[in-house]
């Protein structure tokens, strides 16, 4: 795929982001237009993967091209410029939702098949696989991650404080972890040599028995890659679940899991099920032999098992027995405790890098069954970065809430291009049938790694190339220089993976004569010096990993600003392009569900506007450098005015944000001296949008409270879509 000059690509993704673009994508074309730039849309709408894997089922009609693909290629080039919205990482009950919808609509596309038996279900399955979970963002993350608050939002947040929970010394809010025998204890880490690099690897497991089975061959990585591998003890992850069971009981807590089942889309459901399998322990003792007859797995979460329970013949005798052992189970933090979702009823609810900054922005509080907020027990199973949040909560305990009004601010250069530690989301993650040794060989035979399993255990392997580390660490050297501000790599030398990745760090500070810039501390001590040092209202740099990556670029924004929808998120691609991200979309199914019910859309399009700058920076041209800065000065203006979406019917939403946006970016055109052509072109833009305003407004809001059909969930109408989100004939009519 190659990209027309003084093209931007626009994605087209799920849920509310996605009915937000409806809204705000014409206004960014006809506006772009004017200066000569284009936009065009590309689907990585999970819908749209699915419509793409196949197209032999479907009509000429219906059948897409496979954008996902196609911007995987792009990506690789010097010339792609991409905002890229956030897109459903879909768990195995999002992925079965959206095919029975598409089905309803008249695919003919196949049912996900949990067990597949003949080659059509093996072919279906392994499409399937290739679409759940996180299968876009490796795909597209060709460069390392920078990620901060924009001054403009900073400010703001500053200046309009949200609401933080009060932290008491005497809160029983834990984070409970298990520390052996998972994968942050049984890692191993190995950096190739040329002689091992050459040539494909592969992971063999031998049983007791001798007998041997490849797991995986024609793994290929280049000279300098560092590979892990390690494995989760499935007898010790049980143990631990019922000792904690044990313990929330005890201390009158809420139990929490708190997982990342999407991303993770391999290993986190296969922990997440053995969580509720053994929270219904007694339930699975007496009806496990009904439950596998039925296909009933606890990987999916307790409510896709309730769904399946239903059609039994005994399925009424099952939900009483789930319903006494509930009871008789310590109380479980909800998701929604007004309909009786629980923690455990779906896979997705509970995303970690958003649930635990809920839980600690709320100063330790979750909601319970009975709708009422307490402390809670947070069970983070793999200690690999649980004690990031359990330090997080111990400081606050002893320190207080974070002053959002003085706090300072904590950026992030994340680790990420070519999948770097992609964990869960790659095709090298297994559950073991059988007990025995699982080895990764090299082509030259090296054992680069080598564990002894017991059946059912998770064992997975992940890799970083040389190429896209030493680009984090420039892109790291580069973010220092330009903050002058203290930078933390959080890198545990004790850890096997941290250890190889320091062995690049070091070297390289060393070389440039910046040792004395940076700092290599392991995740809890630096968790505890950036806490320490925004509160004195300072800027810290934390340099991670991919994982931590994605857990702090929540973490800190939702601490510090409210949000992290609303940062700043600039992929710099090695190959000289730029992917623009848009901010994190882990509220978006609770947004959807209140445009459907009550035509009020909260959803905040602020990481849309403030991705739009930056690309419209990166295209370069006199032209586009204008309508950037004019993007900024739009964005400053909408927060100081006030415009930003409001959670109730009647307040602005985002369709009403969109129409100050527009308003605030024509005048901003209008009033800039350095292109007379595009100042006039703007002028009777701007004043139509100014003096329409009462009618604007009123016509925005005029349906606010009532239902609203959008033809879909996943796949809406677009005619219906249009309808909803753009209601102002007024505005549209200006617009174009």
């Amino acid at each position: 795929m190659a990209q027309t000059p003084g093209t931007i690509i626009y994605t087209k993704v799920d849920e509310a982001p996605q009915l937000a673009s409806a809204s705000l994508l014409p206004i960014i074309e006809s506006f772009l237009g004017k200066a000569s730039l284009n936009v065009e849309t590309r689907d990585i709408s999970l819908a749209g993967r699915v419509i793409a894997t196949f197209p032999e089922n479907l009509t000429a009609e219906q059948r897409i091209a496979d954008d996902l693909a196609g911007l995987g290629e792009l990506v690789k080039t010097a010339d792609a410029n991409v905002i890229k919205l956030p897109n459903v990482s879909a768990s195995v009950p999002q992925l079965e939702a959206c095919i029975k919808e598409l089905q309803s609509q008249g695919y003919d596309i196949p049912d996900y098949p949990e067990d597949p038996q003949t080659d059509a279900e093996k072919d279906a399955r392994a499409r399937y696989d290739a679409i759940k979970g996180s299968a876009v963002n490796p795909v597209l993350r060709e460069g390392n991650s920078d990620r901060r608050a924009p001054a403009a939002v900073k400010a703001f947040a500053q200046a309009n404080p949200h609401s933080m929970g009060e932290w008491s010394a005497e809160s029983k809010t834990r984070v409970a972890t298990m520390g052996a025998n998972d994968f942050r204890s049984n890692e191993t880490s190995v950096t190739l040599s040329a002689a091992q690099a050459a040539g494909t690897a592969k992971i063999v497991h031998t049983a007791a028995d001798g007998t041997q089975t490849v797991l995986k061959d024609g793994l290929s990585f280049p000279e300098g890659t560092i590979v892990d591998a390690t494995f989760m003890s499935v007898k010790a992850l049980k143990a631990f679940y019922d000792a904690q069971i044990a313990s929330v009981a005890e201390e009158g807590t809420l139990f929490s899991l708190h997982m990342k089942a999407t991303m993770m889309k391999v290993s986190d459901p296969i922990i997440f099920g053995h969580c509720v399998r053994q929270y219904l322990a007694p339930v699975f003792d007496q009806y496990g032999a009904d439950f596998d007859a039925a296909g009933v797995s606890p990987n999916g979460g307790l409510g896709a098992m309730l769904d399946k329970i239903a059609e039994m013949s005994n399925g009424a005798e099952i939900k009483a027995a789930i319903d006494a052992c509930l009871a008789s189970r310590p109380p479980m933090y909800m998701v929604n405790s007004d309909k009786g979702i629980t923690n455990l009823h779906v896979p997705s609810d509970v995303i970690i890098d958003a649930s635990m900054p809920a839980v600690i922005r709320a100063g330790g509080k979750g909601w319970g069954p009975d709708g009422n907020e307490g402390d809670t027990t947070c069970v983070i199973p793999d200690s690999s970065y649980a004690g990031v949040y359990a330090e997080t909560i111990d400081y606050f305990k002893e320190t207080g809430k974070l002053d959002v009004t003085t706090a300072g601010t904590v950026q992030n250069v994340g680790l990420m291009a070519q999948k770097a530690e992609e964990y869960g989301s790659h095709p090298t993650t297994f559950e073991l049938a059988a007990g025995g040794t699982v080895e990764m060989i090299a082509g030259n035979g090296d054992v680069l790694h080598s564990h002894s399993v017991e059946a059912g255990d998770i064992w997975r392997l992940a890799s970083a190339r040389k190429d896209p580390i030493l680009n984090w660490i420039e892109l790291a050297i580069e973010r220092q220089a330009a903050e002058d501000c203290r930078a933390i790599f959080w890198l545990d030398a004790d850890r096997a993976h941290d250890a190889e990745l320091i062995k690049y760090v070091t070297p390289v500070l060393e070389a440039r004569g910046l040792s004395d810039k940076f700092e290599i501390m392991a995740p809890t001590p630096a968790t505890r010096a950036s806490c320490e040092t925004i509160r004195e209202g300072k800027t810290c740099i934390a340099i991670t990993g991919n994982v931590l990556r994605d857990y702090l670029t929540d973490l800190f924004p939702i601490l510090e600003v409210g949000t992290s929808a609303k940062m700043l998120s600039v992929v710099k691609l090695m190959q000289g392009g730029g992917l623009f991200e848009t901010g994190a979309g882990g509220s978006a199914p609770k947004h959807v569900q209140q445009l459907v019910e009550q035509n009020h859309l909260r959803w905040d399009s602020l990481g849309e506007f403030c991705a739009l700058g930056e690309s419209l920076r990166f295209a370069g041209t006199p032209a586009a450098k204008l309508m950037g800065k004019a993007v900024d000065d739009a964005t400053e203006k909408l927060l100081s005015e006030g415009k930003s979406p409001g959670r109730k019917v009647g307040q602005d939403d985002n369709r009403t944000s969109h129409y100050y946006f527009a308003r605030y970016w024509a005048e901003a055109m209008a009033a800039q001296t350095d292109d007379a052509d595009l100042a006039a072109a703007f002028a009777p833009i701007a004043q139509a949008l100014a003096s329409g305003e009462d009618a604007i407004v009123s016509e925005l809001k005029a349906g606010g409270g009532t239902a609203v059909d959008l033809g879909g969930y996943y796949h809406t109408d677009p005619a219906k879509a249009a309808a909803v989100m753009r209601p102002s004939a007024t505005l549209n009519a200006i617009i174009g």
